[in-house]
């Protein structure tokens, strides 16, 4: 049963998840840093516009045979068909592997920190990282053109895997 939708804590998971997505061609222009500027052609990860939302705890690419380390950023939206500047809002970036099946992740202590309980002994600072996905909202990700004629075609597949309540 979600837990969300009225409010109460811990968050409880009802469905898994975990997406792969190709990021070939879905790229965003370098020259507009974190903000989304101009077309782009950035690729939803997970939709949670028409459900109560989601919880992502891992976050991570697997780079094609290349040699450049693309810059993945990530992207929360209101939408769900285009990534438009007016409705987004960036939300974090990763650095992708080099070489025939690389897996980079994103830095644990680059994402928030959640309520979930944590079972453990000795410090209480361990807690646990995660991307939440409020309801009505999308995750968006897209790399950064090396130049402006760059397509991304060897762009990195990222993952995420998670939970929706």
């Amino acid at each position: 049963m979600a837990s969300t939708s009225t409010n109460k804590q811990p968050l409880l998971v009802d469905r898994v998840l975990h997406e792969v997505v190709d990021l070939s061609g879905a790229t965003v222009d370098v020259a507009a840093g974190l903000n989304i500027t101009g077309t782009n052609s950035a690729a939803l990860l997970i939709d949670c516009t028409q459900n109560d939302g989601a919880l992502i705890e891992d976050l991570y690419s697997i780079a094609r045979e290349v040699t450049t380390a693309y810059k993945i950023n990530i992207y929360l939206s209101t939408a769900s068909d285009y990534l438009r500047s007016q409705q987004s809002v960036y939300i974090g970036t990763l650095t992708g592997g080099t070489g025939t099946g690389a897996i980079t992740r994103i830095d644990s202590a680059s994402i928030p920190t959640i309520l979930a309980p944590m079972p453990h002994t000795g410090s209480t600072e361990n807690k646990f990282g995660a991307i939440y996905i409020p309801k009505n909202k999308a995750l968006w990700a897209a790399v950064e053109k090396q130049d402006a004629g760059d397509q991304a075609l060897n762009a990195p597949l990222v993952g995420v895997q998670g939970g929706y309540y």
